[in-house]
């Protein structure tokens, strides 16, 4: 509903005389004809409006500004007419008025401070041209002030938001102050930088509330500060991102831990698979020589060797009146470019579940029709080898003797390995790996996945087959088979607006065979 107060003004753009009314959600600005008669209209909702400059003003490719005392300039998010896969661009849209302006400058839920971490390395080392170039120039538009940190080695992001002394920041800044400062942290690189802020965000604030987070059955505390995220790598649109931040779009998000015995492995937000993402993401990091094609390629060998693991799942369910797996609603989590609407369709963000995906033993091409359905709109899950269930906690065990099985194979299969190459496949094939997994508890139900085809081309891909696969966790391979993992919803906040008119069906992550969580 529109707010009473409303200012209207007769403004000029280029040649056309306009009325533009600014009331407490929108900015419109209306064409006149020659009789005072309304054309065309076009409305910016006030969120939406990135700041308002005195002159003629260009941002990008860079700033310029020709000062004009009767002339103002507007910048707004503007949707672009041709999408992507990953749904409507963004681009900044700029209109000169001709009447000074200096309203709409101070929106509360907009961010004012922004500590900035860029991965130099990331997107073929182009993260920090991007930023200066794209995103810097926007930042300093909508008034926002940002410390700029170049990392210069792993988890240095992760370390500066858990540390007490930080002296990243001139040596006087300490992690409190941190804190209470900056509104919001905004990465700049790849999966590997977010991972890095996650970590540390949550980290911090459940240090701050003396929560521990080696503890499962701890209910941990939201951040509130938000994750801001600007792509070096892939197809999505930095400079989308980055108007995201500065309108403060707040998209919830939940966030699951995965335990081992001994505590905290890590978080994740996407995919926690074990068995054919776990092969998969095992088998590629033996050919990273080959760039992004060792995925194609790594994804066809496990196919074509048509491994099976077994295992013991348990798992807390969800309640059922509240949400189904197959309900048909949709949020668009999960989704990527192979698997246009995910790899469980309806799982949300931020609704403290998660969907497990048990695929059963099964012969190749019937594995072959649930992949390929990924990539369809038919229902993966409308195949007799494959359940999914709603879920807020999973446990996932080794049948007894399995652990010690898979040891002596490895013992007695190693002969003529140097040290190094022994060590590391005892690494894989002893860690466990999970897919898709989103908050899942204590297990009440219990069911076990065991898969026990023919691995008919193994021999691709390595000697003998394994007893065990490995967890694939958003992308890292775990150290641990045996977890257990629970959702804990909105745990934190991205930067991010839900699904647009239009917006072209997009996805996130992959698929996986024997047992999967989707987030």
């Amino acid at each position: 509903m529109e707010t009473d107060l409303k200012l209207e003004s007769t403004v000029w753009v280029g040649s056309k005389r306009y009325r533009a009314v600014l009331t407490g959600w929108h900015f419109n600005w209306t064409e006149l004809d020659k009789k005072n008669r309304d054309k065309k209209t076009i409305s910016v909702p006030v969120a939406e409006v990135v700041g308002v400059e005195e002159g003629r003003v260009e941002i990008l490719p860079q700033k310029s500004i020709e000062d004009t005392d009767k002339v103002f300039t507007v910048f707004y998010v503007k949707r672009s007419s041709t999408g992507s896969s990953y749904g409507l661009l963004w681009t900044l849209g700029r209109t000169q008025f001709s009447v000074p302006s200096r309203v709409l400058r101070d929106q509360s839920v907009r961010p004012n401070r922004l500590l900035v971490f860029i991965n130099p390395y990331g997107g073929k080392k182009k993260g920090r041209k991007i930023y200066h170039s794209l995103v810097a120039p926007l930042f300093e538009l909508a008034g926002i002030s940002c410390h700029v940190i170049v990392t210069e080695r792993a988890n240095q992001a992760r370390d500066h938001l858990l540390k007490k002394d930080l002296t990243g920041f001139d040596g006087c800044f300490t992690t409190e102050t941190l804190v209470f400062v900056y509104n919001s942290v905004v990465c700049v690189g790849g999966d590997g930088m977010f991972s890095e802020i996650l970590h540390g965000l949550i980290g911090r604030t459940q240090q701050e509330a003396c929560l521990c987070e080696n503890d499962p059955t701890v209910t941990l505390r939201p951040c509130q500060r938000h994750i801001g995220i600007i792509p070096a790598v892939g197809v999505i649109d930095p400079v989308t991102s980055a108007l995201h931040i500065i309108i403060g779009d707040s998209q919830p998000l939940d966030v699951c831990s995965v335990h081992q015995a001994s505590g905290l492995v890590r978080y994740s937000v996407s995919l926690l698979g074990y068995g054919f993402y776990g092969d998969v993401l095992a088998e590629s990091e033996k050919h990273r020589w080959m760039g992004p094609l060792r995925y194609d390629y790594s994804g066809t060998m496990v196919y074509l060797s048509n491994r099976s693991y077994a295992g013991i799942v348990q798992y807390l369910p969800a309640d059922p009146l509240l949400s189904s797996p197959r309900d048909r609603t949709r949020c668009l989590s999960g989704s990527c470019p192979k698997s246009p609407l995910g790899l469980s369709p309806s799982a949300h963000l931020a609704d403290g579940t998660g969907d497990l995906i048990l695929v059963w033993d099964t012969h190749p091409l019937g594995f072959l029709k649930f992949l390929y359905r990924h990539t369809s709109t038919e229902d993966q899950f409308d195949l007799p080898f494959v359940e999914v269930h709603r879920v807020k906690a999973v446990r996932f065990s080794l049948p007894p003797g399995k652990e010690e099985e898979e040891y002596e194979e490895i013992g007695g299969s190693s002969g003529g390995m140097d040290e190094e190459e022994r060590g590391y496949i005892e690494t894989v094939s002893r860690s466990g790996s999970q897919q898709h997994l989103a908050d899942r508890g204590p297990g009440r139900e219990m069911t076990n996945v065991q898969k026990t085809g023919n691995p008919f081309l193994c021999g691709l891909c390595c000697s003998k087959a394994p007893a065990v696969s490995v967890w694939n966790c958003d992308g890292e391979i775990l150290p641990s088979t045996e977890i257990l993992s629970r959702v804990h919803g909105q745990l934190v906040r991205l930067y991010a607006r839900g699904i647009e008119d239009g917006a072209a069906v997009h996805c996130s992550e992959d698929i996986e065979r024997g047992c999967t969580l989707q987030k």
